[in-house]
């Protein structure tokens, strides 16, 4: 459908027309205005020939079939962000002492102050050592206290925890002592997942659907999820961590598609910010549920329960027709299509229905090989996952740095969890005013030059006055940072979805993401060799190229969805035959 359109387009760029009703470009350039003017004039046209898009005005843009799907995709974004962020509040730091009760044996009326005092060796400041004991004596209680212990060596008898109010995997586990780099490999598994799920699914998205990747990733939240709470050892935990990464990352892709192939318009974009905005009410139903219980296990419990009424989406969420019509499964997207407007009240009309046609071959031989054989594709995906490594870095970055300067650990998640809300709110305006591309540039461009004042400002010498405000500066910009950066998540999602074709757009939302997993993967690495010119380098060589690669792409803001490949290589010849024409063809996206 795309594709005549096009050609038409092309065709005039190469012979302007004398009209005086119509545009005259220059041999080899045009000037700003004109390029405009002939935008918004192929977005009109586009619009007016995308038959899909024609159906969908007479089911209804956004009656009440479209709400509903809208709402059932809000609830699970809550459970994301509850299993995403949960390790935060499971590894709440401990002061372990080495566990003597050995001691009790020769005095059982001891009082835990004087067991301690009895057996542990102390610091130069007086508290006592967490990883040492003396070791135990055949004496009676008064040789040991008349003389005195001497001899140290490390915990033989594991560890007590008399200052925790709390259960959590540190001390059910007992990760201390040199075993608390254990916990690190929690974020390299889950972040892993991240990685391997992104390739996965974005794949299976496409060839199988979007409504058998949402319940694959629903049942994976149910059993990867909710099911860590029975785990027996720290290695089965870290084996649930990395499935259920793999199921939010499933659900993040599968759901934008879906959004962005039912809905036209800027119904899409509100659609997709909205969603993203539960994923903060997530965050701080997480905070509020850690703050309460008082155990690890019941956090994932009570937490995760919400996951099991998500099986009826079995028999209520819909397939998107898109899908079904490049898969060739007309039938099915008629059905589809003409359910939703029985639930709008609407019909459709047989001749606009007689409209839709089976793809030709190219669609269906489509595969993730195409983002490397299509010229214009791989530079749309290259542009984007280089857009992506830099909010997912800086973003990292700005997590940790918050956390290294001590600020407590649930004022981390609710101010950021309440400033993303009207941060991804604010994005409605920007896209309206600006488009896709410059609200991707300025709320990027915000964000990573705060998480580069965050790097670069403790390594300043500053006078004494203000010296002692500088961590509520850092603390300021960090959460300015995120600010920015989530709305930039928002706008970014949007973009891409539009930019890439129905069948291939969950493999290409699977590929940037694997940007984003390793940008995030980079910042826990750097931060762990505590280097101080590599994070800033990082920071601003990834910035610089994002920034650079976000004025390239084209505008998607007023244009038909794209559903397959055929004129990207139309654009990519094109391109390579008529210098002229590059710019408008690069306005069309792929």
């Amino acid at each position: 459908v795309a594709t005549g359109n096009n050609c038409k387009v092309k065709k005039r760029s190469r012979h302007p027309p004398t009209s005086s009703n119509q545009l005259e470009a220059p041999e080899h350039s045009h000037s700003p205005s004109q390029e405009m003017l002939l935008h918004r004039s192929r977005a009109t046209e586009a619009q007016q020939d995308d038959k899909f898009a024609n159906i969908l005005d007479v089911v209804g843009e956004f009656g009440t079939f479209q709400r509903k799907l809208v709402g059932l995709t809000f609830i699970p974004n809550i459970l994301l962000a509850f299993f995403m962020f949960a390790d935060i509040f499971t590894f709440t730091a401990q002061k372990p002492y080495c566990n003597t009760s050995w001691i009790l044996a020769v005095d059982p009326n001891l009082s835990e102050a004087q067991q301690l005092n009895l057996t542990l060796p102390r610091e130069p400041n007086g508290s006592f050592q967490t990883c040492l004991m003396y070791l135990p004596v055949a004496w009676d209680l008064e040789s040991i206290i008349q003389f005195g212990l001497n001899h140290t060596e490390s915990c033989q008898d594991g560890w007590i925890y008399p200052e925790t109010k709390k259960r959590s995997l540190v001390n059910e586990f007992d990760l201390v002592c040199g075993k608390d780099r254990d916990t690190e490999g929690v974020q390299t598994m889950f972040t892993a997942g991240l990685l391997i799920g992104s390739l996965i699914f974005g794949f299976v998205s496409d060839k199988l659907g979007r409504y058998a990747t949402i319940l694959m990733s629903l049942l994976g939240l149910t059993i990867f999820g909710f099911g860590a709470a029975f785990v027996n050892t720290f290695h089965q935990y870290l084996f649930f961590r990395f499935g259920v990464s793999q199921a939010l990352v499933c659900y993040a892709i599968s759901s934008v598609c879906l959004a962005t192939e039912w809905l036209i318009g800027q119904h899409r974009a509100h659609a997709i910010i909205l969603e993203h905005c539960f994923f903060s009410v997530g965050v701080m139903y997480l905070t509020g549920l850690a703050y309460t219980l008082p155990h690890w296990r019941l956090l994932f419990l009570v937490g995760g329960a919400p996951v099991f009424p998500l099986i009826s989406y079995i028999w209520i969420v819909p397939e998107s027709p898109r899908w079904l019509l490049m898969k060739g499964k007309l039938e099915k997207a008629k059905q589809v299509l003409c359910y939703a407007a029985s639930v709008n009240r609407k019909v459709i009309p047989l001749s606009l229905l007689d409209k839709l046609q089976l793809p030709g071959k190219k669609v269906t031989k489509a595969s993730v090989l195409d983002f490397y054989n299509n010229t214009h594709l791989r530079k749309v995906t290259l542009m984007m996952g280089c857009v992506w490594f830099a909010v997912g870095y800086s973003y990292f970055t700005l997590s940790l740095k918050l956390k290294d300067l001590g600020v407590n650990i649930h004022f981390t998640q609710v101010v950021p969890g309440i400033m993303e809300v009207p941060a991804r709110l604010c994005c409605i305006f920007l896209l309206e005013q600006i488009g896709r591309k410059w609200s991707l540039f300025a709320t990027l461009c915000h964000g990573c030059l705060m998480c580069f004042l965050v790097l670069i400002l403790p390594s300043l010498r500053w006078p004494r006055c203000l010296a002692t405000e500088l961590k509520s500066m850092i603390v300021l910009m960090v959460v300015l940072g995120e600010f920015s950066l989530a709305a930039s998540v928002s706008v970014f999602f949007i973009y891409t979805a539009e930019l890439l074709p129905t069948v291939l757009r969950a493999t290409g939302l699977g590929l940037v993401s694997l940007a984003w997993a390793s940008g995030a993967i980079s910042s826990l690495v750097i931060s762990h060799q505590k280097l101080t010119l590599l994070p800033i380098f990082l920071c601003w060589v990834s910035a610089a190229l994002a920034l650079f690669f976000c004025t390239l792409l084209p505008e998607t803001q007023g244009q038909a969805l794209p559903d397959n490949l055929e004129h990207c290589f139309l654009q990519t010849r094109n391109m390579a035959e008529d210098p002229l024409t590059e710019d408008v063809v690069l306005m069309d996206g792929c």
